[in-house]
């Protein structure tokens, strides 16, 4: 590739909103059309997240996982916290995860449903989006990534890559608590009689082999814990471009896009955080 950066584009977290035989063909078509795209850009700098048809069978899904890797131009797959709909400890997954170590194919995880409106309370609505993005989305993407780690997916299949949105969600502050939880759950072997075997690889070592993160947080301060979680070399600048847009018109700068580039600019990441960690982990020619 002659002159790459890493811009990628991305569609839904799969085609989970058709029928199985449905799923497959508007995959397939997504999935074409972006490698379209990113081939006709002149420059070579694009680079494109495919979908997955998670409404079809895990063999279904395998098969375009292999054929992806096929198509120059995708350097991952986007990918929902429900997985097939049972979540991503869901053992309907395994010919999937297999898939994706085979091929070593990213993982983007991202969170697209939030949690039961229930939770926000009855005044909700006159928040407008505040509790739903803020805080759903990132919940959403704890929960699903530790249910995954829990089922023991990282032993079963310890060389995934996953890419975790919004800097891991709630991740980088809590990763501890989770993980004494474990150590101390007597449902799990050896800490009681439980009989059920527990994750065997711990949590942090699971950040530090298998896990990058985005640096979508807004913070200097919560990209610094992110950074301390899985390395500096493991951090992505990204945005929420074009949503966010600013709320003055005629605004040139978008307070999104901003406040992103200063929170990475004040960490150690800051330099390899605007392209080299993606450079690397996407395999990019430059």
């Amino acid at each position: 590739m002659a002159s790459q950066s890493p811009s990628s584009v991305s569609p839904t977290p799969g085609s989970t909103f058709s029928p199985p035989e449905e799923g497959i063909k508007w995959a397939k078509t997504i999935n074409d059309e972006l490698q379209d795209i990113c081939a006709q850009n002149d420059e070579n700098r694009l680079c494109a997240f495919a979908t997955l048809p998670l409404s079809a069978s895990p063999d279904d899904v395998a098969e375009e996982i292999y054929r992806l890797y096929s198509l120059f131009f995708i350097e991952g797959t986007i990918f929902s916290t429900t997985g097939l709909g049972s979540g991503l400890d869901d053992p309907a997954l395994d010919p999937i995860w297999d898939a994706l170590e085979d091929t070593q194919t990213l993982i983007f995880l991202h969170p697209h449903y939030g949690l039961l409106n229930e939770v926000y309370g009855p005044r909700n609505a006159g928040y407008g989006h505040v509790l739903p993005l803020a805080l759903g989305f990132p919940l959403e993407t704890t929960i699903a990534f530790t249910r995954m780690w829990l089922s023991g997916v990282f032993d079963r299949f310890p060389t995934l890559k996953i890419l975790i949105a919004h800097a891991g969600g709630t991740l980088p502050f809590i990763s501890g608590r989770i993980e004494s939880c474990v150590q101390h759950e007597r449902s799990f072997e050896p800490n009681g009689d439980g009989g059920k075997r527990g994750p065997k690889r711990d949590l942090r070592t699971v950040f530090r082999e298998n896990v990058w993160l985005d640096a979508v947080v807004y913070s200097e301060r919560s990209l610094k814990a992110a950074i301390d979680l899985v390395g500096k070399e493991k951090v992505m600048f990204g945005t929420d471009h074009p949503f966010f847009p600013p709320l003055e018109e005629g605004a040139e700068k978008w307070t999104s896009v901003e406040t992103n580039l200063t929170a990475v600019a004040g960490t150690e990441a800051k330099d390899m955080a605007m392209g080299e960690n993606a450079v690397v982990l996407l395999g990019l020619s430059i």
